[in-house]
């Protein structure tokens, strides 16, 4: 992975303490320890420390006896760094809340943050257990039964484990890989792509889900193939983050238009993609300002700006000032 390639939601500063979910009794004994801190989750959204304006938002952890009773509980295990409320060594339990108590922890509905838009400044420390939490709450959401027969599932192993009431099998949190794909063609451009869906003038590169039986290159090609009628080659690995909306793993490369087939036009699908463009460095900086570009969280962005060369400020932060 190139190292100037930032990927806010690949940092991590969890051991996550695996061998601890069997323990029987695990919940009692974290709930006894007064250095247990808890990640609340309503809908989605947490909860932030300090003013909503800082720069740089921290998660905000409560203690156990901030927190009432939870729909779901799981271990996420140790913090190995200091911060600012709790030093290294604090063990971390996600707490999924209902309304009720949620609201009994925060009623104000406007200090529930949906960090997919906001969470771009969290430390690693953060940033991973947000990451892991989302992806966590939202694999429990859709297993609630045996995807087999139906039956309901109970929660075992400190949040990690599903078992089926009526034959005992486990089922085990998911995360589906998606590829993502800076194209360059042979004037260095970049190839940027809109969904209908999306608002005006709102650009990202070219992703989608690795299908069975598929290599992460021959998805690359396939994907490019499809969602834009483009012909690569070379998929250049670039890195990886968590995308937990709901519980997706972005692997990020870099390809080239195959020479063989420069000559054809780009297509988008039409189905996922509704309009596609060249951009030079010289197009992106000039339009930045009026351009909708991926939220700093997430790769696509980091990968438009490696392969621009710096920091680009576009709509999407002007517009969140």
């Amino acid at each position: 992975m190139n190292e100037t390639l930032h990927l806010p939601m690949a940092q991590s500063a969890v051991d996550r303490d695996y061998l601890s979910r069997n323990r029987p009794d695990l919940f009692d004994e974290l709930w006894a320890n007064p250095k247990t801190r808890i990640l609340v989750l309503f809908e989605g959204k947490t909860l932030l420390s300090g003013p909503d304006e800082a720069p740089e938002p921290a998660l905000k952890l409560l203690t156990t006896e901030q927190v009432p009773s939870a729909q779901l509980r799981a271990y996420l295990g140790v913090s190995l760094e200091d911060s600012e409320n709790e030093p290294a060594g604090s063990p971390i339990v996600l707490a999924v809340l209902s309304k009720n108590s949620a609201d009994q922890v925060q009623p104000n509905e406007a200090a529930w943050h949906n960090l997919r838009r906001t969470g771009g400044g969290l430390d690693a420390r953060d940033s991973g257990l947000y990451a892991q939490a989302l992806a966590l709450s939202n694999w429990h959401d859709s297993h609630q039964h045996c995807p087999k027969c139906g039956t309901p599932t109970v929660i075992e192993q400190g949040g990690w484990v599903r078992r089926c009431f009526k034959d005992d099998s486990e089922i085990y949190p998911r995360t589906d890989p998606a590829i993502i794909c800076s194209v360059i063609d042979q004037q260095d451009r970049i190839l940027l792509g809109s969904q209908g869906i999306w608002e005006d003038n709102r650009w990202s590169v070219l992703a989608g889900f690795v299908e069975p039986g598929e290599s992460l290159n021959a998805t690359v090609k396939r994907e490019m193939f499809e969602e834009a009628g483009v012909r690569v080659i070379n998929p250049q690995y670039l890195g990886s983050q968590s995308w937990p909306f709901p519980f997706s793993l972005m692997v990020g490369f870099s390809a080239q238009i195959d020479p063989d087939h420069a000559h054809i036009d780009e297509v988008p699908d039409g189905i996922e993609i509704e309009k596609l463009r060249w951009f030079t460095r010289e197009e992106i900086a000039a339009e930045a300002s009026k351009m909708l570009l991926p939220t700093r969280i997430s790769i696509a962005r980091a990968m438009i700006e490696h392969w621009y060369g710096g920091q680009l400020i576009s709509a999407t932060e002007l517009n969140a000032k």
